[in-house]
């Protein structure tokens, strides 16, 4: 039963492994860098921009919040804030265009896709790349407000979609950009800060679906110029394009693994959103100014999005440039990756009273500070793995994130499953193994394990599963976000995989399932609900 796919995905694992030896054992480095990519000259990187309105007043003009507003909305209490200003919610649905999936190819093809991402989450900390921006700008003696002037009340709605139908494990979002405002799916991706989509003209691009989004139709796009402080944020190419007069355009490079990476022009547009007011109509609203970038060679498997909304803590991300208007805080509820096409997510802006209200919101501490030496991230601690009511003998060190990045556990919507360092998942997966009783265990299964043979069984009895935090929060997982059916097989297997010790922990979405989860950045935290994410 090991078809081609299944083939493919166990090189992928074996590659995986033997890179992450490779690299620490011998140095060898296998992972792709800018400057191993030779990019063509093409006129964006050396034109003069048509704009004469670049630079710092993007983000200082009058049409902005003063560095005093924004320093006023800092310190104001959460609840003071939440009576100041509604959140925002958009609705993640699910898309449905005729195509069919089994669930097997597309969990085995985000596996492949996951264990990839983990190597290069791991090597961006250890090779800085995409970091320390502000850093960056701290050592220039630079300054940027990144926050806009734009008062909204009421619910902003937009759509959110799972990307199984096209052999994704992420969630998309419905944006529209520019003016006349176009569509565009992008990745709702928490591990990583850059927004971005494919432009015109497109040197290397992945396919998608729609066109390309095409400056020259947009009447709000304004490239950011090389000498702008806003051009300090992202990372330039290697080696760096030299800025030889005074409005040329701010290239960047981002880069995720060795097929994955964004290169164009760092630029300003206007992202339009669908805002549902108080009375319950409907109306689009604009959002100008938002800091993306227009690529124009993209390569990676994002499986027909037309780019990336990041929503880490970096000051390029989404999540981040609406802090001014928002506060800063966001949450999300994700439904089943595989349910009805018709039933939709939800992403909220700012702070959900509902969700407050929740009887069993539990709340545990993010990692911050010196702690946390990548400024995308969203660490939490780790203590303790419990499996059916047992408290596994993993040693608590195990979970500690070193001073150069290896280790830690980081939760991310971009990783479908979970996955957990070396030697902590065998003890895992030994302690469901020793405790699943009933079920014929499979032993050549690829990829996942353990699995069992659970055909005509209509109430599966599987052992519970939950992770203690330093902090003394305990998250318990239902079963089904931690063992996945295969159909039509009729095969359950733990939907938890391994990575070596050098590597990261990370708690993905398929974990976050029907659980409202909230990133609290102002205290530094993070909270989970149970919640039928369908009904919320």
């Amino acid at each position: 039963m090991v078809t081609k796919l299944s083939i493919f995905i166990l090189v992928s694992l074996s590659l995986f492994s033997f890179g992450f030896v490779a690299s620490r054992e011998f140095g060898i480095n296998l992972n792709s860098s800018a400057s191993g990519i030779e990019f063509p000259q093409h006129p964006s990187f050396n034109v003069v921009s048509s704009s004469v309105n670049s630079g710092c007043n993007h983000v200082t003009s009058t049409s902005m919040l003063t560095r005093e507003e924004q320093t006023s909305i800092d310190s104001q209490d959460k609840d003071d804030f939440a009576q100041s200003k509604e959140a925002v919610k958009f609705h993640l649905r699910h898309r449905s265009d005729g195509k069919t999936t089994e669930v097997k190819d597309s969990v085995f093809e985000s596996t492949s896709r996951d264990l990839g991402r983990i190597q290069t989450l791991h090597t961006r900390i250890v090779e800085k790349k995409n970091q320390n921006s502000v850093s960056r700008l701290a050592k220039d003696g630079e300054k940027t407000v990144i926050s806009s002037q734009f008062e909204l009340s009421g619910k902003l709605m937009a759509t959110l979609e799972s990307g199984v139908s096209h052999g994704s494990g992420e969630y998309f979002m419905d944006v529209f950009v520019g003016t006349p405002p176009k569509h565009f799916s992008l990745i709702l991706d928490t591990g990583s800060d850059l927004n971005w989509i494919q432009c015109v003209p497109c040197y290397d691009c992945f396919e998608q679906n729609g066109p390309y989004y095409d400056p020259k139709d947009s009447t709000s796009f304004t490239n950011i110029t090389c000498h702008d402080p806003m051009c300090h944020l992202v990372s330039s190419p290697d080696p760096p394009q030299p800025c030889k007069t005074e409005n040329q355009t701010c290239p960047y490079y981002y880069w995720y693994g060795d097929s994955s990476n964004t290169t164009g022009d760092f630029a300003l547009e206007t992202f339009s959103v669908n805002l549902t007011t108080p009375s319950g109509n409907s109306e689009i609203k604009k959002v100008e100014n938002v800091m993306f970038g227009c690529g124009h060679w993209n390569r990676g498997l994002f499986h027909g999005a037309a780019g990336l909304l990041g929503l880490g803590k970096g000051p390029l991300s989404f999540s981040s440039q609406l802090q001014s208007l928002y506060g800063h805080s966001f949450s999300y509820c994700l439904v089943n990756r595989n349910s009805n096409s018709s039933v939709s997510s939800k992403l909220i802006f700012g702070e959900d009273k509902e969700l407050l209200k929740h009887p069993n919101l539990n709340f545990t501490s993010l990692v911050d500070g010196k702690e946390n030496p990548a400024e995308t991230f969203y660490y939490v601690q780790i203590k303790s793995i419990i499996v059916g009511d047992e408290v596994l003998k993993i040693p608590e060190e195990t979970w500690n994130l070193s001073p150069q990045g290896v280790g830690g556990t980081i939760i991310d919507s971009g990783t479908t499953l979970s996955y957990f360092i070396e030697p902590a998942y065998e003890i895992i997966k030994e302690a469901f193994v020793n405790k699943v009783k009933g079920y014929p265990l499979i032993q050549d299964f690829p990829i996942l394990r353990p699995c069992y043979n659970v055909s005509g069984v209509e109430n599966l009895e599987l052992p519970s599963f939950g992770i203690t935090f330093s902090d003394g929060a305990v998250w318990n997982f239902p079963v089904e976000n931690y063992f996945i059916k295969l159909d039509p097989e009729d095969i359950v297997c733990l939907a938890i995989l391994g990575t070596p010790n050098s590597a990261m922990s990370i708690i993905g979405n398929y974990q976050q399932q029907n659980f409202h989860i909230l990133y609290d950045t102002k205290r530094s935290r993070l909270g989970y609900a149970p919640t039928k994410c369908a009904d919320a």
